[in-house]
């Protein structure tokens, strides 16, 4: 089990950030769906004239070509990494929300893999458009928990860029693993990413173990702005042969005008006899039904009101024990910034951190080191060593010293 900070990487860090060693632990709100009140505002910032300076950066960009390494200026972020983002879909949930306990609490396989249905769409969430997150650096990690989830995630590469989470519940018995690997392209009006790698949760009280992908992120830039979830997700319990095939969808009417961008349908079947036993309808960020074919009967499975609204930013427990890879403080100075639209300071704290990843390469590449993830074990997939996966090394995450409520 882990009990201390990466060794080897802390060391890096350490003295590449001589000085810094007391900078702020910052952490904000994750997106939820209520519109901002005055007394707890927004941290996403709208630049002055959005669209223009978004295309000034495409505008010699073709379409088809990979956004991967496009580097944003401050005004474009969103004031917290990607890691981050990717941690909160998970952990941050209100506090009655009770998805992963019922995926385990739930007495037949059928309706298992129901509330898995639902749990995956609550990894859903809202975004901003015109906004991004910071790309992680290279062994940045994010641990948090949320009551007896513990959630831990590293980037263990960043060409091409990869992160991986772990997450166990020791209580229900439950363990998550992804891989994901963001790939944006530019499609002309609008850029498109797909999310590469594996989500699989493990029920192992009953043996059950759930793939499954995510959706793509689409943003629009012409004729009218707008973000939405759209592409296929596939479920599948190997164990138990049921499958759910969701599709995320956004309808727009004429000029991109009027119609839903969060749209979900889909079925429940099993896969040895392609009978489909549920249909599945409704809106990722209001409800979602399913109808049972046999007897006609509607219920809601999923409320995204009551899983992802009135979201409210993690706290520090134990500031001593925060590792020197945190997201949360690897970026604080640049998230104060933001969050005070102090754009020149932003520039600076951004190039700080990017300058000190510069140097620690560097570093490596002159004693001839190979960097390796401190959290997860590399596989390889094919004899070429292109394609590859990670998993935990340790069975369990510990508790982290930033809780969420």
């Amino acid at each position: 089990m882990l009990t201390s900070a990466p060794g080897a990487l802390v060391k890096e860090l350490n003295k590449a950030t001589e000085g810094k060693r007391h900078s702020k632990i910052v952490l904000t709100k994750p997106f939820s769906l209520e519109i901002e009140s005055d007394s707890e505002p927004t941290y996403s910032y709208r630049a002055p004239n959005l669209i223009r300076r978004l295309l000034s950066l495409l505008k010699n960009v073709r379409p088809g070509s990979d956004l991967t390494n496009l580097q944003l200026p401050p005004l474009f972020y969103f004031p917290k990494s990607q890691l981050q983002c990717y941690g909160e879909s998970v952990y941050s949930t209100t506090s009655n929300s009770n998805l992963l306990s019922k995926c385990n609490n739930e007495q037949s396989p059928l309706e298992r893999l129901t509330s898995v249905v639902a749990w995956s769409i609550s990894t859903t969430r809202p975004t901003s458009f015109g906004v991004s997150p910071y790309n992680p650096i290279l062994g940045e990690t994010h641990h948090v928990s949320k009551g007896n989830l513990n959630v831990l995630l590293e980037q263990v590469s960043i060409n091409p860029p990869v992160s991986a989470l772990h997450a166990t519940d020791d209580k229900e018995n439950i363990e998550m693993i992804w891989c994901q690997q963001p790939v944006p392209k530019f499609r002309g009006t609008s850029i498109e990413a797909e999310v590469h790698g594996k989500r699989v949760l493990k029920l192992r009280n009953h043996g059950e173990t759930y793939e499954m992908n995510c959706p793509r992120l689409s943003i629009r830039i012409l004729p009218v702005p707008g973000v939405s979830w759209v592409g296929n997700v596939n479920i599948l319990c190997k164990e138990t042969g049921l499958v759910a095939e969701l599709s995320y969808k956004s309808s727009y009417s004429f000029l991109g005008l009027g119609g839903n961008s969060k749209l979900v349908k889909g079925r429940i079947l099993d896969s040895s006899s392609f009978n489909v036993l549920y249909e599945i309808d409704g809106q990722w960020d209001r409800t979602v039904k399913v109808k049972d074919t046999s007897s006609g009967k509607v219920r809601v499975i999923y409320d995204a009101k009551e899983v992802i609204s009135g979201l409210k930013a993690p706290i520090v427990k134990d500031a001593e024990g925060v590792w020197q890879t945190e997201s949360a403080l690897i970026w604080g100075e640049l998230t104060e910034a933001i969050i005070s639209n102090d754009w020149e300071k932003a520039k600076e704290a951004k190039q700080g951190v990017e300058e000190r990843q510069r140097k620690m390469l560097i570093e490596r590449e002159t004693k001839g080191e190979h960097w390796t993830p401190k959290n997860f074990l590399v596989t390889y997939s094919n004899e070429s060593g292109l394609e590859c996966d990670y998993s935990p090394i340790n069975k369990w995450v510990p508790p982290a010293p930033i809780i969420d409520l």
